[in-house]
């Protein structure tokens, strides 16, 4: 890194240049840490909007042309639909939809699933107007190399500079290296293999005084939540992990040369390393452990803001907490000129329906509540190197995983789901007030998953083989029959478990 400085984003929603010298970085770092004192001092002081807490959800897509290759034409698409709820994402293949928050309460999860398909449904319209289709997917079977360069980012010079800031930290090119039933590596020298990886984001406001428990909860069960929504069996024309996104996800936002790795130095795409007591502890240690990779200053003073009686932005902590990719994220954040945390669960790919997606909230939200308000926690029985174990096998075996639980051992994970963790999600999902035919509904699809033992990865591989074993396709030819008739059903909102072998 030059004495010049480097290039960075301004925050807000237009983007500007500026050179940045040492100087600034220092500045950068003391106010990230007056913000995180500020943070503590309002946590002490109880200053969050606790009441009538708000689920939430984001959805990735892919784009792709009529030869369900992938299409570079998000800019495009944003201006053909025309609604503020879709946004651009890294890839100019991607977009991403965010859905309005919602309360669990009666027919929540009904409604989350009927304005998600009837948005996602208007904007394909608009999308086949410009050429491009949607697909919920976690990576796109027919990306290859030549569609992840630099020409494939989006035309947002944030995404430009995020790709210079994490080159210049590295100071070497991208190493990316998956062995899973086939074997890739490959090198890359921009950050678009990021872009493959579109995942679902469920969010859940909940009190400071909560947030240790739900969060401990939700790393708990990250591994089965993996095992049970992959969708991500192919990149590169390889099939790898049943959730390859994970590992793809962990090296292509990798800041550490190998040196850097060897010391022990943390990844910016981290499970964590031990259960919390308080959200402070996420903060605190993404602001301990990890340089800024955009360094840039909001002229609010928060502490003065604090004093005032306004409540603080603490832009630069949020702006470093958002360049910390852990798989369960803290949020801060002011709606409405009230402060409120949320977790922002990110383990989950996106697909194969909106069905499937509602059915992951439904088990997700209805099992971390069970979790968190259960008498004796499960991380107290737990060791996290467990959790995180669980973790990569799902990611690696899928919804075939054989697990470790409290008092159970190891065995399959679908095992665990039918006796343990089902009826824990049914009592949580009671606790949110969600109506009783809607619980039943969604984990009913959950269960069937686990009774049949098929997702999105197993139909992905599934429907792969038989193409190129019945069919005589070529590898190239059969994983563009695999999106074609992955669309058309993505399109029928049938459960993935339903949908049959072509």
């Amino acid at each position: 890194m030059g004495t010049n400085g480097d290039r960075v984003v301004t925050m807000g929603e237009d983007v500007g240049v500026r050179t940045f010298s040492r100087e600034d970085r220092a500045r950068y770092r003391e106010k990230v840490r007056r913000c995180l004192d500020v943070f503590a001092e309002m946590l002490r002081e109880s200053r969050f909007d606790v009441e009538r807490p708000m689920t939430g959800l984001e959805i990735e897509l892919n784009l792709v042309d009529d030869d369900s290759q992938p299409a570079m034409r998000n800019t495009d698409v944003l201006k053909a639909v025309a609604d503020p709820s879709f946004q651009t994402e890294l890839g100019q293949f991607n977009v991403e939809i965010n859905v309005a928050p919602r309360r669990l309460t009666g027919t929540g999860t009904a409604q989350f699933e009927e304005h998600v398909r009837a948005s996602l449904n208007a904007a394909e319209e608009k999308a086949r107007e410009v050429g491009a289709h949607m697909v919920m997917i976690g990576i796109l079977p027919t990306l290859r190399p030549e569609h992840l360069t630099a020409a494939a980012l989006s035309a947002n010079p944030r995404y430009e500079l995020l790709n210079e800031q994490i080159f210049a930290a590295r100071g070497e090119d991208l190493r990316i290296s998956i062995s899973g039933v086939e074997r890739l590596v490959v090198t890359a020298d921009t950050i678009t293999p990021e872009a493959a990886c579109t995942s679902t984001q469920f969010h859940l406001q909940v009190s400071p005084a909560q947030f240790a428990d739900y969060w401990n909860a939700a790393q708990a069960i990250a591994g089965i939540q993996v095992a049970l929504g992959a969708n991500s069996p192919l990149f590169f024309g390889r099939e790898l992990w049943r959730e390859t996104r994970v590992p793809l996800f962990q090296q292509a936002t990798d800041t550490r040369a190998e040196e850097i790795k060897a010391q022990g130095v943390r990844p910016r795409v981290w499970f964590g390393e031990r259960w919390i007591t308080n959200v402070f502890d996420l903060f605190e240690e993404n602001v301990r452990y990890f340089p800024a990779l955009l360094p840039v200053c909001d002229p609010e003073d928060p502490g003065e803001a604090l004093a005032s009686g306004d409540v603080p932005k603490l832009a630069e902590l949020r702006l470093h907490n958002g360049t910390v990719y852990r798989w369960n994220r803290p949020v801060y954040d002011v709606l409405r000129g009230r402060p409120h945390l949320r977790v922002e669960n990110r383990v989950l790919p996106a697909g194969p329906t909106v069905l499937d997606t509602i059915a992951n909230g439904a088990f997700y939200f209805g099992l971390v509540r069970a979790l968190a308000e259960s008498d004796r926690p499960l991380w107290s029985q737990m060791s996290f190197s467990a959790a995180e174990e669980n973790f990569t096998t799902c990611a690696r075996y899928g919804i075939e995983a054989q697990v470790f639980w409290p008092g159970l051992g190891y065995l399959p994970v679908t095992e665990l789901v039918l006796r343990r963790l089902l009826p824990l999600a049914h009592h949580g999902l009671d606790r949110w007030g969600l109506a009783p035919d809607e619980r039943d509904r969604l984990l009913g699809i959950v269960e069937q998953r686990c009774l049949t033992g098929r997702n999105g990865a197993t139909w992905q591989v599934e429907t792969l083989h038989r193409l190129e074993s019945a069919d005589h396709l070529d590898r190239p030819e059969a994983l563009r029959e695999v999106v074609r008739h992955y669309v058309d059903l993505m399109h029928s909102n049938r459960p993935v478990h339903e949908w049959p072998i072509p």
